[in-house]
């Protein structure tokens, strides 16, 4: 007999597995509140029975990722996370340290089918869904370790959320979760490179929680060129689904922009981004492009991206320069990877 992971549960699908063994449903609230204060056995739920830890080891089990490699920024106090998966993969998650208190960058997939030219995550393609208890494992991990209560959530690391949506609709509950992790949808961010049809279902779904658009190209031909999604979903239906999930839930959207060095920088450029954008309510988050040696791309200069920012802001675009963090550990935007942890132990 299979046994059931009890990290890929709400508390309510918690409840009926505890009715199904024979147990009062108020078990269930018991172990999940254990579950996220860390705890890695049932032999350390210590309010529970010894008969029922033993049922328990016989029909659930408590799916552990496993910490490979921790680096931390010499500059900034960032740590990057090498978690081994039970297949033998491994994903990326980055916690930071900000004035206003903690976030995790975390990945929705091992590996990443999207293709974007700039991004080191989509190099060895897709390997699978995360599911959404290896999602949300990935925040619980990091605050045993680090001692440290996050408070901000961001879906930006290996692969495209919209791509498994099941699952990520799943592990947003699971986060937001009052015998959770408690954390508010205004503090979770969801990145996208432009699956269209998923953020209107965002939208509704999730009408407070806050959404980026991997945007980085001012037109179709520089897009097409760096993000094959938009050869599927072009800049004019994904800006139109822009326009409408502003007018759904009232709630800004942030559009990324990478800078890459004579691709998208130009003047013309910035010229060309604020026309498409000034009708809808956002803010653009450039990033200066790190380096990821196999796409032979360049970024331009954080000077550079502060011009650019000027020029938009001008042309009545809100600009910031997104925070370098994390990149001498390659622990920055784009940098994140697939690896296959048995490889690296070997």
């Amino acid at each position: 007999m299979d046994k059931i992971n009890l990290k890929n549960m709400t508390l309510k699908e918690m409840e009926v597995f505890f009715e199904s063994i024979g147990e009062k449903k108020f078990r269930a609230k018991q172990v999940y509140q254990w579950l996220y204060r860390g705890i890695s056995s049932f032999d350390e739920m210590t309010d529970l029975s010894k008969e029922l830890r033993e049922k328990l080891h016989t029909y659930a089990e408590i799916g552990n990722l496993k910490i490979i490699e921790v680096q931390s920024s010499k500059t900034d106090g960032t740590k990057k996370y090498l978690f081994g998966l039970e297949d033998g993969n491994s994903i990326e998650s980055v916690f930071m340290k900000y004035k206003h208190g903690n976030s995790i960058c975390i990945s929705s997939q091992a590996g990443c089918r999207m293709g974007c030219k700039f991004c080191a995550s989509t190099i060895g393609g897709l390997c699978r869904n995360l599911t959404a208890g290896e999602i949300i494992d990935q925040i619980v991990s990091v605050e045993k370790d680090t001692k440290e209560k996050i408070s901000n959530i961001v879906v930006m690391g290996t692969g495209e959320p919209f791509d498994n949506y099941d699952n990520l609709f799943k592990f947003i509950h699971l986060a937001n979760s009052k015998e959770g992790l408690n954390i508010g949808m205004r503090s979770i961010t969801v990145s996208t490179c432009g699956i269209v049809p998923k953020i209107a279902e965002f939208a509704k779904d999730f009408p407070q929680a806050n959404l980026a658009i991997s945007l980085h190209a001012p037109n179709d031909e520089i897009r097409n060129r760096t993000m094959p999604i938009n050869k599927k979903y072009d800049m004019e239906k994904l800006l139109d689904a822009c326009h409408d999930y502003v007018k759904d839930t009232g709630r800004r959207i942030t559009f990324e922009y990478a800078l890459v060095s004579g691709v998208n920088d130009q003047s013309v450029h910035a010229e060309e981004l604020s026309k498409r954008l000034r009708k809808i309510m956002c803010h653009v988050n450039l990033i200066p492009l790190n380096s990821v040696t196999e796409s032979g791309l360049n970024g331009s200069s954080r000077a550079y991206a502060l011009e650019f920012k000027d020029r938009l802001e001008r042309l009545g675009i809100t600009t910031t320069v997104r925070r370098e963090l994390g990149s001498d550990i390659d622990a920055a935007c784009g940098q994140l990877r697939l690896k296959n942890y048995e490889n690296l132990e070997n």
